[in-house]
């Protein structure tokens, strides 16, 4: 059952065993509420006195008076006071009396009325119901003990409000405390959120969406400790594009950066889900290749990467070096590196000289021709 369905006696736990309970905390007897009972016609006869004089003190007052507002409201307050009063004497403090009154704690912690407030008033009501029992009381023995059994039964009465008032004010701090677990858990899950992007970011080229260098001795390394351990081969590719500079510096630097983008996609969608793909720097691309022989490696970067280019771009060509280590003995990290490097550049030099002897017999030819 929702909170909101049960009734505060049932939120409160409250039972008629608890209210005799708290009546014999209080000493409240059965003759107490006899001479409560016996006394209302006297205090009814007083009630638009003791309901227009407690107002007026506490108008006095302006933190009160701002709390009240406006005429209506003083109204409807006086209105609740009056029956608050006779609910006082009428000798019947049941179930419903203790509802209405856990009702009054609950009512106050909404409006903000501040326990002083609330004590200065009881007080003050007190004050005026005992007088009002003396001038009319004769006897001094009835007297005396009236006005100690009214003593008792509001003590009974602010245990009630408070114990409301208590549990309204414990509510909002576990609410409060809900929402701040909330808030944290959020927080939390955006901190790590923006850290993994930041992770990314601090491992990802901005141009390419390839791994940056930063990391990629690290991998490498990690991954031939890996292979060492599994006695698997590691092939390592360094991979470079033929004339960039020429094309930034003929067709613009942004040219440029969209021949970067399309090679760095074009060599992340011929590799295997296992590879790493990283811009080494500049037009220079580094691929590592887990349990992978040269042979698979040369097929993927030389042929596959080769048609994918060509179907992309008829003008860019690229130079690679790809290099095996394992599974017998295996290269260092930056040896490994060096050796691809040095193989890329080996090709490189191969392509140029077999580009200019193309171009003397092309020329030759054309003397001849002439």
């Amino acid at each position: 059952m929702k909170q909101t369905e049960k009734t505060l006696l049932e939120q409160m736990k409250i039972s008629e065993f608890e209210i005799a309970q708290r009546k014999h905390l209080f000493s409240l007897t059965s003759d107490d509420i006899k001479l409560l009972k016996a006394s209302k016609p006297l205090i009814d006869r007083n009630l638009d006195y003791i309901v227009q004089k407690f107002y007026e003190l506490q108008t006095e007052n302006p933190e009160i008076a701002l709390l009240i507002g406006d005429a209506d409201t003083l109204q409807r307050l006086a209105h609740a006071q009056r029956k608050y009063v006779v609910d006082l004497f009428s000798g019947l403090y049941d179930l419903e009396y203790v509802n209405n009154r856990l009702r009054i704690g609950l009512v106050h912690k909404r409006i903000g009325v501040e326990p002083k407030l609330y004590l200065s008033a009881i007080y003050t009501l007190k004050s005026l119901l005992n007088e009002a029992l003396r001038d009319n009381i004769q006897d001094q023995d009835i007297r005396i003990n009236t006005l100690n059994a009214l003593e008792k039964l509001m003590y009974f009465d602010i245990t009630l409000v408070f114990d409301t008032y208590i549990r309204s004010l414990l509510s909002e701090i576990e609410i409060e405390k809900e929402k701040s677990d909330q808030y944290a858990m959020d927080l939390e899950e955006k901190i790590k959120e923006r850290t993994m992007q930041l992770e990314e970011m601090s491992r990802t080229d901005p141009l390419t969406g390839l791994l940056n260098v930063r990391h990629l001795n690290d991998t490498l390394t990690s991954v031939l400790r890996a292979a060492q351990r599994r006695s698997e081969p590691v092939c390592f590719a360094y991979i470079d594009i033929n004339d960039l500079k020429k094309m930034n510096d003929t067709k613009g630097h942004q040219f440029g950066d969209e021949i970067l983008k399309m090679f760095a996609q074009t060599v992340r969608a011929v590799s295997r889900a296992e590879d790493s793909c990283f811009r080494y720097g500049g037009d220079e691309f580094c691929v590592i290749l887990p349990n992978c022989e040269s042979d698979a490696a040369i097929d993927i970067y030389k042929k596959r990467l080769e048609d994918e280019i060509e179907k992309r771009s008829n003008f860019v060509s690229y130079s690679i070096g790809v290099i095996q280590t394992g599974p017998q003995d295996y290269l260092e990290t930056e040896e490994l590196i060096r050796q691809a490097d040095d193989l890329m550049y080996h090709r490189k030099e191969q392509a140029k000289q077999r580009q200019t002897s193309s171009d003397v017999l092309e020329l030759r030819h054309k003397k001849l021709a002439d």
